[in-house]
């Protein structure tokens, strides 16, 4: 069975069907069937403190991988994440990088906070959070990018990707949440940022450490994806708000997103937007941020920076916001290769190769032949 081949071929696939299958699971918990519940009961399965008998809560190993372990399994992937940040990156690589990361996540900050400011951070406008928003559009697909800029791209368009993986997980997200009024304590950051500083750091000062580390950044993703899938109600996913809040995500992510990157290249004399388009996706991973800010909250809760009250609508927004960003992730995947191709299309018609470093601008080539003497 080609059941790996089956999964790639759903946009963000290795984080959706998971996630998708973790939801299936306790919605059909949730249910409380009584020929399940009886079935659980006959094998010794300890009933939860509701009474009623769970696929999910039966203890164990079992429990602890697929029901409890989210957190846990998402630190492990950013900690894998991390090792993969070279620090070795060429000018041109570290510049693009630099302006695709600060350019993507500011647009994120600007227009959750302006959609949070018009109707509610909590629940705004189609239902969608502040955090929602800053989750999924300061986050990029860093797998799709590199595979765009591979194909439609140059060298160093290829080699942004070590920069972007710094916009890996929920930092950015609890940051800009922080900037914007919530009292999350220092520590809820260093939490949050030391599994990826200490990767960073192994992976740059041992290149086998590296390579041994790299496989776990895409190993682990299945496995997170399933417990935050176990966490949610399958409902969630056929609620048309839900369905509509996350395909307008979508469209801000690629069109404000994608713009503001644009624009910031167009500022730095850059030629080709190959990178930009390619970035103004949504990443699979960021699936886990609401859980990881709601943990955060817990932490701001314990140290009196931050009401229980306050904390629990953290909490709250954990499944919507996550079956938002899911919708967001997949409708991403599907159009950021379009708007790759239709950017390379309207550069060449201006003389403008993408795969080239330099260029200069041409009116009317005529061959490609033409297209290959504007090149400096």
């Amino acid at each position: 069975m080609k059941i790996k081949q089956t999964i790639d071929k759903v946009p963000g696939g290795l984080m959706v069907i998971p996630l998708l299958l973790g939801a299936l699971l306790n919605t059909v918990d949730q249910l409380h069937l009584p020929f399940i519940m009886n079935f659980l009961k006959a094998l010794g399965v300890a009933a939860n403190q509701d009474g009623y008998y769970e696929f999910l809560k039966i203890g164990g190993f079992s429990q602890a991988l697929f029901k409890d372990g989210a957190l846990t399994l998402c630190a492990l992937f950013l900690f894998c994440a991390g090792s993969q940040m070279n620090l070795r990156v060429g000018g041109k690589a570290l510049k693009k990088g630099v302006l695709l990361t600060v350019s993507k996540y500011l647009a994120g900050f600007i227009v959750g906070m302006i959609w949070g400011y018009l109707s509610d951070p909590v629940n705004g406008f189609l239902g969608l959070s502040t955090m929602a928003i800053i989750a999924a559009m300061t986050n990029g697909n860093g797998g799709m990018f590199a595979a765009l800029t591979g194909q439609y791209g140059n060298r160093s368009d290829v080699g942004a990707t070590a920069v972007l993986s710094l916009n890996d997980g929920p930092f950015f997200t609890l940051m800009a949440l922080g900037m914007m009024g919530a009292n999350f304590p220092l520590i809820a950051f260093i939490a949050v940022l030391l599994p990826i500083l200490i990767g960073m750091i192994l992976g740059n000062l041992d290149k086998e450490i590296r390579t041994f580390l790299a496989a776990g950044e895409s190993l682990v993703i299945p496995f997170f994806a399933f417990a935050l899938g176990a966490g949610m109600n399958l409902a969630s996913f056929f609620n048309p708000e839900v369905v509509g809040a996350g395909i307008v995500l979508a469209l801000m992510t690629i069109i404000f997103s994608g713009g503001a990157m644009v624009l910031t290249f167009k500022l730095f004399r850059e030629k080709s937007y190959i990178a930009p388009w390619a970035e103004a996706s949504t990443a699979g991973n960021a699936v886990a941020t609401p859980a990881a800010i709601a943990a955060a909250a817990t932490v701001a809760a314990g140290s009196g920076l931050m009401t229980q009250a306050e904390a629990d609508v953290y909490q709250g927004l954990v499944a919507v916001a996550s079956a938002q960003i899911s919708i967001s992730t997949i409708t991403t995947a599907l159009l950021v290769p379009i708007a790759v191709i239709l950017a390379d299309k309207y550069q060449r018609k201006r003389g403008i190769d993408g795969k080239q470093e330099n260029h200069v601008e041409v009116d009317n080539p005529s061959s490609t032949d033409s297209i290959e003497n504007t090149i400096v």
